[in-house]
C-alpha cells in the first residue's frame, strides 16, 4: 500500500520536532524547519547532470549550513571492467562520506539541482548508496534546490561549508543490489524486471553511447523515470499521487521481487526509490550495470519493438529492427 497519507505530512510544513526519524521524500518548509538541528546534514550534490550545475553554481547560491559534493566527478560510482556507473567498493564511500563529515549518526538531506527529471535520480542514487550502506536516517529534499528557492526561502552564497573529518563505517546491504547473474536468475524465476528508461531506450530506437546494442532484456516491463517527476518552467517535484496509477499501468506486483535497471544505474535509481521507498514494494533490488553490462556479452539476449507497432519481440541474442 503507498504511504501516500505519510508522505503527505512530509511534503508540507509541520511543527512536529525533529527526533532523528526523517521520511524518505522532505519538502523544503520540513527541512527550513529543522535546519541547524543537531546530528542533520544537508547534502548539495548538483552536477552537470540535466543541467544541474557544479562547484560554483552551489557557491553562487545554496541552502545555509549545507555542504558540497558533485554526483558525477567525487567517486559516487566508477567504472569498472568497462561498465560505467558501479557501486564503488564499500571502503572507497567510506572515504569519501566521512571525508564529507557525515557520520554513522548523522541523518542525511540529500538535495539536487530541481531543474529536470533526470537529475532528481542523481539523489535517488546517492540515497539507494547510503541505503546500501545500511545507513538507514537519509531522505531527499523533493523538488531540490529549486524547490527551496520556489518556497522563498533563504539562500547563502560563498565557498563550500565543510566539517571535519569523521570515521563512517559502512555496512553492504547486498539485497539492495543485483548483478548480472541475478539479473538472469531473476529471468529464470519470472521476477520482475523494470527497465526505467523512456520508452524510445525500451524499444530499442535508442541506444546508449555506452551499450554495445539497442533493446532492453526480455519479459522487462517500461517503467520510465521521467514520468514520475513533473515541472515546466519551475522545480521539479515527484508527483507521488500518480505512483499508484502508474505502477498498475505498468502491471507490476508490489509482492513480487523486483530489479530496476536502465542504461547505467542512474534513471533506475528513480524507479527504485519510488517502487521501494514510495510504493512500499517489499523486495527491489538496483542493477547499477544495467544495460551497459549487460550488453558487453553479445550471448545475452535482448529484445527490441517491431518497427511500426509496440508489441516487443524476442530478437533470440542481439536484436536489430
Amino acid at each position: 500500500m503507498l504511504r501516500s497519507l505519510i508522505l503527505a505530512g512530509a511534503l508540507v510544513a509541520t511543527s512536529q520536532a525533529y527526533a532523528g526519524n526523517v521520511e524518505p521524500l522532505v519538502s523544503p518548509e520540513w527541512l527550513n524547519d529543522h535546519l541547524g538541528d543537531e546530528g542533520l546534514v544537508v547534502l548539495d550534490v548538483r552536477s552537470s547532470v540535466d543541467d544541474g550545475g557544479d562547484r560554483s553554481d552551489y557557491e553562487a547560491a545554496h541552502i545555509p549550513g549545507s555542504i558540497y559534493s558533485n554526483y558525477s566527478e567525487d567517486g559516487w560510482r566508477e567504472t569498472r571492467d568497462g561498465v560505467v556507473g558501479m557501486l564503488p567498493p564499500v571502503s572507497s564511500l567510506e572515504r569519501l562520506i566521512g571525508g564529507l563529515g557525515i557520520g554513522n549518526d548523522d541523518t542525511v538531506v540529500i538535495v539536487p539541482a530541481g531543474t529536470g527529471p533526470t537529475d532528481f535520480g542523481s539523489a535517488a542514487r546517492i540515497y539507494w548508496t547510503f541505503k546500501v550502506l545500511s545507513h538507514d536516517e537519509v531522505a531527499i529534499l523533493d523538488g531540490g534546490f529549486a524547490g527551496w528557492q520556489e518556497a522563498g526561502l533563504e539562500v547563502a552564497s560563498g565557498e563550500a561549508e565543510y566539517r571535519d573529518p569523521v570515521r563512517f563505517e559502512g555496512k553492504l546491504d547486498e539485497s539492495l543490489i543485483a548483478t548480472t547473474d541475478d539479473v538472469v536468475a531473476a529471468r529464470e524465476a519470472g521476477e520482475q524486471l523494470v527497465d526505467a528508461r523512456p520508452q524510445d531506450f525500451f524499444a530499442g530506437r535508442t541506444q546508449a553511447p555506452d551499450a554495445k546494442a539497442p533493446g532492453t532484456i526480455p519479459d522487462a516491463l517500461n517503467l520510465p523515470n521521467q514520468d514520475f517527476l513533473s515541472g515546466d518552467d519551475g522545480a521539479w517535484h515527484l508527483n507521488t499521487a500518480e505512483v499508484e496509477a502508474r505502477i498498475q499501468a505498468a502491471g507490476l506486483d508490489p509482492s513480487q521481487p523486483t530489479v530496476s535497471f536502465c542504461n547505467t544505474g542512474h534513471w533506475a535509481s528513480t524507479d527504485w526509490f519510488v517502487l521501494s521507498e514510495i510504493a512500499g514494494f517489499d523486495n527491489v533490488a538496483l542493477y547499477d550495470g544495467s544495460m551497459v553490462e549487460w550488453t558487453q556479452d553479445d550471448s545475452r539476449p535482448l529484445v527490441v519493438a517491431k518497427k511500426g507497432l509496440g508489441k516487443i519481440l524476442d530478437a533470440l541474442g542481439v536484436g536489430k529492427e
